[in-house]
């Protein structure tokens, strides 16, 4: 598992630039208003969304497993433990097909368990199946 931080930037090219400085690492993806970094030292995953937000601030949080069975596990003991979870979701976004799961934290920061399935062409939230219906969404 690695941790994501996902950050709102108003120019992608100069926080590509700076970010790739900072970790003497490229994007692992460049698209249109996106790009992510998959860190290896530390283990982290860099995701950028141009004009997502306030620039500088916290587009949302996750945590990247490396199976769908953890992103279940994890639901299943946020669940346990009183927090309210969009349950476990087949999703296309980001530009990728996901197994996800979402949890709010009480200072609003929403919190991501996931993992990645494959590529697609796509930035837009659309949720395949879904055990509750509720997911707000990656990238908004």
């Amino acid at each position: 598992m690695r941790l994501q931080l996902a950050l709102n930037v108003a120019d992608l090219d100069e926080a590509i630039a700076f970010y790739s400085k900072m970790f003497g690492a490229e994007p692992a993806k460049i698209k249109p208003g996106y790009a992510n970094f998959a860190i290896a030292d530390p283990p982290l995953k860099l995701v950028l969304f141009e004009g997502g937000g306030e620039s500088g601030s916290i587009n949302h949080l996750g945590v990247e497993t490396e199976t769908a069975a953890e992103v279940v596990a994890a639901e299943a003991r946020l669940a346990e433990s009183g927090l309210a979870t969009t349950g476990v979701d087949e999703t296309i976004c980001c530009y990728a097909e996901k197994t996800e799961t979402w949890v709010h934290a009480p200072d609003g920061n929403r919190w991501e368990w996931y993992v990645k399935q494959g590529d697609t062409e796509q930035l837009s939230n659309v949720v395949l199946t879904s055990s509750t219906g509720n997911s707000p969404g990656c990238c908004q």
